[in-house]
């Protein structure tokens, strides 16, 4: 049945056990001079002198998809650090977890890391949970696990829903290789010269965004991507009014404008990279060149600047061709 080791280590002897046993199983302890209490769980890290700081993710709307270890560890910890503890508490009463709440979000949270780390230090486990989703992930919570990390502490995360992965996953995009830019500028100018950086990265592009700005991103979008790049809208995910569906950089801003209720929620867009769509960028003769190229056994440069030069397709555009024509022989 195994056995608890040291820092660092995996009590696994309450594996077998049933629900009275593990709460029979309970640790009292006197560090410094102050008692504390705490469940052991089974697969969970034990701390001997330190308490563990827990990134628990929380459902994005469905409160079926927090997961039973979750609930194990929020009844478990001495507090629960919460983004907002009004939005939080309906979550908690639901499954009857009656863990005292502190606020920690972004207004507070300089001043409040060293007081969570405080109570580590004493002993004590702390979770940290945001409104929605995985904390820290365009969420407060970095600058806890920055000083917990540096004090030694271990950081144990509660794996769990995650709305920029869900929206990857169903947005029929490309997932191999993803870039996430959290929330864009919120001014249209700083949001365009963003986009602008990012419009020849070869990663599909992944971004959150509000119900009051989203039409504007949208919209600068469009100024500034290729107007046939696919894009998915992904909203509300999880709840009951979820819409998911991809379209175009030219033909998303329409599809919001004609339903107000495409203007409700909270967004993830999701941006086809440049390294699918470039081929669509050459001519079919381009292309059947720069395939003749390579076949014959130029290298991908010397078949991109022969191609080019042929042609006159743009080099960059030959070269990236080349390099997916390049992947997709080798796949």
């Amino acid at each position: 049945m195994g056995s608890a080791t040291g820092t660092g280590g995996v009590y696994l002897g309450l594996c077998f056990m049933d629900e009275q046993a593990l709460i029979a199983r309970t640790n009292n302890s006197i560090d410094n001079g102050r008692k504390y209490f705490m469940r052991y769980i089974p697969g969970v890290p034990v701390p001997q002198n330190n308490g563990l700081l827990y990134l628990v993710a929380t459902p994005l709307g469905n409160l079926a998809d927090l997961s039973q270890r979750a609930v194990d560890v929020l009844r478990s910890v001495a507090v629960i650090a919460a983004e907002d503890t009004r939005h939080s508490r309906p979550l908690l009463l639901h499954y009857g977890i009656d863990t005292p709440l502190i606020a920690y979000h972004e207004h507070n949270e300089n001043a409040v890391a060293p007081q969570l780390l405080a109570r580590l230090q004493q002993g004590e486990s702390v979770a940290l949970i945001s409104d929605a989703g995985t904390p820290l992930i365009s969420d407060p919570g970095f600058p806890l696990v920055r000083l917990a990390r540096a004090a030694g502490i271990q950081v144990t995360p509660i794996p769990g829903p995650c709305a920029l992965i869900a929206a990857l996953s169903a947005s029929g995009l490309p997932c191999d290789h993803f870039y996430f830019g959290g929330f864009l500028p919120r001014k249209s100018e700083a949001r365009r010269s963003a986009l602008k950086a990012l419009d020849e990265r070869s990663e599909t592009l992944v971004f959150y965004e509000s119900s009051h700005r989203v039409l504007d991103c949208l919209q600068d979008m469009a100024a500034v991507l290729p107007a046939e790049r696919p894009l998915c809208i992904a909203r509300e995910i999880s709840k009951h009014y979820e819409t998911i569906v991809t379209t175009t950089v030219a033909q998303a801003c329409a599809l919001v404008e004609q339903d107000a209720n495409m203007q409700k929620g909270e967004f993830v867009l999701v941006v086809q990279g440049q390294r699918e769509t470039v081929m669509e960028d050459l001519s079919a003769e381009q292309r059947r060149v720069l395939n003749i190229l390579l076949a014959g056994g130029c290298t991908v440069k010397s078949a991109a600047a022969m191609a080019a030069e042929i042609t006159g397709a743009p080099r960059k555009a030959c070269y990236q061709a080349a390099l997916q024509a390049g992947q997709d022989l080798q796949g």
